[in-house]
């Protein structure tokens, strides 16, 4: 026991570095109750991230009940793909992409991540955070980078909504006595279909889908906690005065 706190208190310091560093990520505005953002999410999502990336573990029509859309609403507004017959996607299965595993391996160099479950592996304000930093960067293959990830491989799929930005830079000397740059905002260079608080709202309901995505029972999951802590408290009480009319007569 003792070594293993020893090597706790060892490691304790670089798990703090480690969990502290990084670009600083911008608070998302989630409200998973907000059914008009999450409707503007979905079309979203559809729109601009499911030509590459799927949310294989998710179902139209469960999206579409959950957020209250109908089937045909779904229909028109979140499914583009067809079946290998020719044939739309039917609204009861898996939001699937037609890119093949070999071809995203030869156009992109890796295998293309789903995004069901994304919010929950990276968190909603990194998502929020990544998908407003890309900026100029000709040493990219694409052109771009990004803060939040730094040497990204995907392009800025976004660009004509958000504009093209460039990232401005102050030079500092740190205490080793070598030069570091230190980020100081953002300029638009060319400007997009949408205002940066136009795009801010844009990215905020994306996001707020996607974290929706990531756990659709969520508020329920929530709800029901509520019910069984009041369940639980008023279980209490009444235990508590059996255990005292049982235990009266006892001396």
């Amino acid at each position: 026991m003792k070594k293993l706190l020893i090597a706790f208190f060892m490691t304790f310091p670089v798990l703090a570095m480690a969990a502290g560093g990084g670009f600083p990520l911008d608070k998302a505005p989630i409200n998973l109750e907000d059914n008009e953002s999450l409707k503007r999410g979905a079309r979203a999502f559809a729109n601009y991230c499911l030509s590459c990336h799927s949310a294989e573990y998710m179902r139209y029509n469960r999206i579409g009940r959950d957020i209250g859309m109908t089937d045909v609403e779904v229909a028109q507004e979140l499914i583009f793909t067809r079946d290998k017959k020719g044939e739309k996607t039917k609204v009861g299965e898996l939001m699937k992409v037609a890119m093949t595993e070999d071809y995203s391996k030869e156009a992109f160099g890796t295998k293309i991540p789903g995004l069901t479950v994304i919010a929950r592996a990276r968190g909603a304000d990194w998502l929020y955070t990544y998908l407003r930093t890309f900026y100029l960067d000709d040493s990219r293959p694409t052109g771009m980078n990004n803060m939040a990830f730094p040497d990204v491989g995907m392009p800025h799929v976004l660009w004509e909504l958000q504009g093209l930005q460039k990232a401005n830079f102050k030079t500092e000397m740190g205490e080793d006595g070598n030069e570091k740059h230190i980020f100081e905002n953002m300029e638009i260079v060319k400007p997009g279909k949408m205002n940066v608080e136009e795009y801010d709202v844009f990215v905020a309901d994306l996001v707020n889908f996607m974290v929706y995505m990531g756990e659709p029972m969520q508020l329920e999951r929530k709800s029901l906690g509520i019910k069984v802590l009041i369940f639980l408290f008023f279980f209490a009480i009444i235990a508590y005065l059996l255990k005292k009319e049982y235990w009266k007569d006892v001396h």
